[in-house]
């Protein structure tokens, strides 16, 4: 929609603009709606995919005293606008695969896994940021890749041949991560300078 004063009019979306976001119940809660504001903010259009068209129970993962690990919340939900099987490659620059616990059971999905597949086949930006690195493991999209990740899904992605790194933020080729939602500003920095066609595949 474009809004003018109090005028609402629907304008059509090109394929330039629009950004497919992979998450479900469990997501992080925090990565997901930042990721949904900052892309809109920059005039493109993100569209939440889940397994079904839903009010999605998204959570916060933070750390606490006396926990060996982090702890679970829940976050701010969010409406998903498509399902998996809605998904038509084609109609998107890029896909972006959120963190959280998602990627957990979601990396079992054949569907998302194909998606991710297709996304690479095509040449379009992969993006993935803490657990949701796991989707593009699963996909066996990593080999051979240079890539960060939250520290515990490091054995994820190098068991499948990928090369880790203790950065804020790796760009390999197609493949942007980043270890959790603390490191945004430098994940969300290379995001658009390969959005933006500033940087090269």
């Amino acid at each position: 929609l474009i809004c003018t004063g109090s005028t609402r009019v629907k304008a059509r979306v090109s394929v330039s603009q629009q950004i497919l976001v992979i998450v479900g119940d469990g997501g992080e809660s925090y990565e997901t709606w930042y990721a949904k504001h900052r892309f809109e903010e920059a005039g493109l259009v993100p569209r939440i995919a889940a397994p079904a068209k839903k009010r999605l129970n998204l959570v916060i993962h933070d750390f606490e005293p006396g926990w060996d690990t982090y702890m679970e919340r829940p976050g701010y939900a969010m409406e998903s606008d498509i399902t998996f099987d809605e998904v038509k490659v084609d109609d998107y620059i890029g896909v972006l695969c959120i963190g959280g616990r998602a990627p957990e059971y979601l990396r079992n999905n054949q569907k998302v896994l194909n998606i991710l597949r297709e996304f690479d086949k095509q040449g379009k930006w992969l993006f993935a940021i803490c657990h949701g690195v796991q989707l593009v493991a699963a996909a066996g999209l990593v080999n051979g890749k240079k890539l960060t990740c939250y520290e515990h899904v490091r054995l994820d992605a190098e068991t499948v041949g990928a090369k880790w790194l203790r950065m804020d933020a790796v760009r390999d080729g197609r493949l942007v991560t980043a270890p959790t939602w603390v490191q945004h500003p430098a994940f969300y920095r290379e995001v658009f300078t390969c959005i933006n066609g500033l940087a090269g595949a």
